[in-house]
Parts: structure tokens; C-alpha cells; sequence
């Protein structure tokens, strides 16, 4: 699975990717490549992405009404870490690999899994640290006293000045917490399923990829946000087509961004 060794000597500083300046059209071949692979093997990506919209719902189910959309908002944080699986069938397509679902689970086995579950461990924190500081948030404006419902819960938030002030710090901690999260992973994961880096490297390198590319990134952010909003308002079933295609177009964004060895 490795495709490079850049973990340098103990007297030596590790060797850091470079990394590309690119735009626009580059998120657009991502998408359409990453679309390309879903059509590919559209049966068990399927099954694969029905993963998510299961566990969306499981979590909705058991979830204060005050914590929803901190919660959908959140599977952003940690979609990276979630979507291991399809970056490794990417890869395997791109080698002309076998791509059969199976693979996605054999990820497990990749000479970074350690590596990868710490840093998967870290957006778990970011995506805790986001409902606590939610939850926070609201207790703050209305009280320990949560919400009967959640239709009861909107009424409130449309027609209180609590719950204007609750959308208005709610949006603008939650991007806060979103371009974190995005910075720390946008390419760290690939790079880690891909090359012998450990994870300080794989988080600069995302960190640097970010700032190199600020508006880009921006974009690619709203892209995520707007794409699994959709997947959300079609009742999650829209997760399991969403998902896999981001997934494998933020692999092919890796591609673009990181210089090959």
C-alpha cells in the first residue's frame, strides 16, 4: 500500500510533501472523478454509504432537540476520518486495483492505522468539543430547561431574541470549529492511507494546503456543507450517494493538491 518512504532517520527532520497552488477547475475534475469512481462501482458504494444515513438517523433518534443541528453539522467534522474506506477504494482504482467492497474494511490493515485512528480520534474531539460548547451556548441564552419538542424548539429560535442570538454565535462558532476540522484533515487522511508520514506531517501538510489555497478551500468547504445539507433534507437516504462521491473527489483533491513523490 505504500508508495513512498518519508519518515526520515532519528537525526534527521522529516520530509515534508509539496504542496500545489491550485483552483477552481481543479475541484471540478475532483467532483466529476469522484463521481466517475461512484458510477464505477455505484452498487456497493451504495451499501457502503447507506452506512451513514443509519447511523444519522440512530443518532437524530436519541438526540435533544437542541443539539440537531449542532449534531448534522458535525458529520462534517468527522466525515474525513468516516470516509477512510472509499479513499482506499479510490486507490485501488487508480493502481487498477480489485475495487470490490471488501477493500473499503481493509483499510484496517494499512501500515498507518495507528496513525490514522489518533487522527480520527483528534476530529472526535473537535466534533465533542463543538456539541459541548452547542449545548453550552444554548443553556446560556434560555436556561437548563430544554426544549418539549422540536417543534417547540424553532418556535423559539424564530420568535425569541435568545433565539436569534443563538443562531447568529451558533454560526459563527460552528465555522470556527468547521475551518479547523477542515484544515487539519482536508488532505491528512489521504496522505496517510498513501505515504510513510506520521501525523504531525499529514496535519501541516493539510494546514499548509489550506493556506496556500485559501479561497479554494473555502469553496470546497461550501461544497461539503451544501452537498450533505441536501443529503440531510432527503430524509438522509441522499447521505448514501452523497457521501461516497465526496469521499472519492476529496481523494482525487489530494491528487491535485499534495506533488507526487
Amino acid at each position: 500500500m505504500t508508495n513512498s518512504h518519508m519518515i526520515a532517520g532519528p537525526d534527521e527532520s522529516p520530509a515534508y510533501p509539496n504542496v500545489r497552488k491550485i483552483g477552481p477547475s481543479d475541484l471540478k475534475d475532483a467532483l466529476a472523478e469522484g463521481i466517475a469512481d461512484f458510477l464505477a462501482m455505484p452498487s456497493h458504494l451504495v451499501f457502503l454509504g447507506l452506512i451513514y444515513p443509519l447511523v444519522g438517523i440512530w443518532l437524530v433518534v436519541g438526540t435533544a432537540p437542541h443539539l440537531l443541528f449542532p449534531l448534522l453539522s458535525g458529520f462534517a467534522l468527522i466525515g474525513p476520518f468516516a470516509a477512510i474506506g472509499l479513499y482506499e477504494v479510490s486507490r485501488r482504482r487508480e493502481l487498477g486495483l480489485d475495487t470490490s467492497w471488501k477493500h473499503a474494511f481493509g483499510v484496517v490493515r494499512s501500515h498507518s492505522i495507528f496513525s490514522i485512528l489518533s487522527l480520527g480520534l483528534l476530529l472526535l474531539v473537535i466534533f465533542m468539543g463543538w456539541e459541548f460548547t452547542a449545548h453550552a451556548l444554548y443553556v446560556s441564552l434560555f436556561g437548563s430547561t430544554l426544549p418539549e419538542s422540536f417543534t417547540r424548539f424553532i418556535g423559539d429560535i424564530l420568535s425569541t431574541p435568545q433565539g436569534w442570538k443563538l443562531m447568529g454565535f451558533g454560526t459563527a462558532i460552528g465555522f470556527v470549529f468547521a475551518v479547523v476540522a477542515l484544515s487539519i484533515s482536508v488532505v491528512s487522511f489521504p496522505l496517510l492511507l498513501d505515504r510513510d508520514v506520521d501525523v504531525p506531517v499529514a496535519i501541516e501538510t493539510s494546514v499548509k494546503s489550506v493556506l496556500v489555497n485559501p479561497f479554494t478551500m473555502a469553496l470546497w468547504g461550501l461544497i461539503i456543507a451544501t452537498s450533505l445539507a441536501v443529503g440531510f433534507l432527503l430524509v438522509f437516504a441522499g447521505l448514501a450517494v452523497v457521501v461516497p462521491i465526496l469521499a472519492h473527489a476529496s481523494w482525487h483533491l489530494y491528487r491535485r493538491v499534495v506533488a507526487p513523490v
